[in-house]
């Protein structure tokens, strides 16, 4: 008896659109063409994406489950808006989960994770040279998702994205914070070191470390009272 076949999986035409149209509406808000706050009108997105309520709604309700889009009762969908409590959260829970993304990843392939993070930093000192602060945004994302790849934990993975995404509505990094920018490239250097030698406690201090001086750095950049809590794990870097 032959193996059992099946004919090409169909990916219905529903899914397609409503992935199109959660890309979009997905870019629209971490450009902030979107803006915080704004109201998603439906008759203008159907306007304007060319689709059908639909697949609109089904990636709305996506973006609500991501944490960058609330519905309000009667009151239809907007672009979510971050307040100071919201930030203190962010990176209470970005300095753990990136702690352990940085030593499950250091444990696993020192040796990989150096040559690309070492990659990517030497792209953003061209940047920081050149002025170029959106590259510079971007290559900053790049680090931190690298880390969170090579942890081999997509359930990581995606709380990680997820929060970085929701940072985004606010700014595209925390080197645009004025003053900040050196700070980030030295804490860098300082995770580098650490990774290009397996130290795996020492690289996930530093991580940690980077995660919670830019959180202090944003609340005070906005003027916020609040402070990030302390957490259980050690945020000392040994030298």
């Amino acid at each position: 008896m032959g193996k059992p076949t099946i004919g090409k999986l169909h990916v219905p035409e529903r899914d397609v659109l409503s992935r199109q149209a959660y890309d979009a509406l997905r870019e629209g808000i971490l450009t902030r063409t979107l803006p915080a706050g704004s109201k998603l009108v439906m008759r203008d997105l159907v306007e304007q994406l060319e689709l059908s309520p639909t697949p609109i709604n089904q990636a709305l309700a996506a973006l609500e489950r991501e944490g960058l889009v609330e519905s309000r009762p009667h009151r239809g969908y907007y672009v979510i808006t971050l307040e100071p409590a919201d930030i203190v959260d962010i990176y209470t829970l970005r300095e753990v989960l990136e702690g352990l993304a940085m030593r499950l990843a250091v444990a696993a392939h020192p040796e990989t994770l150096a040559t690309a993070l070492r990659e990517l930093h030497e792209e953003q000192v061209e940047c920081r040279d050149q002025g170029d602060l959106a590259r510079y945004a971007d290559l900053d994302v790049a680090f931190h998702r690298t880390v969170w790849e090579s942890s081999g934990n997509d359930r990581l993975l995606k709380m990680s994205e997820m929060l970085m995404g929701q940072l985004r509505l606010l700014i595209g990094t925390s080197a645009e914070v004025e003053g900040r920018l050196p700070s980030s490239m030295a804490e860098h250097d300082r995770i580098l070191a650490h990774v290009a030698r397996g130290r795996v406690g020492p690289a996930e201090a530093a991580m940690r470390e980077h995660v919670r001086n830019a959180g202090s750095a944003l609340l005070a950049h906005l003027g916020a009272e609040l402070t990030l809590p302390t957490t259980n794990g050690k945020t000392e870097v040994p030298s």
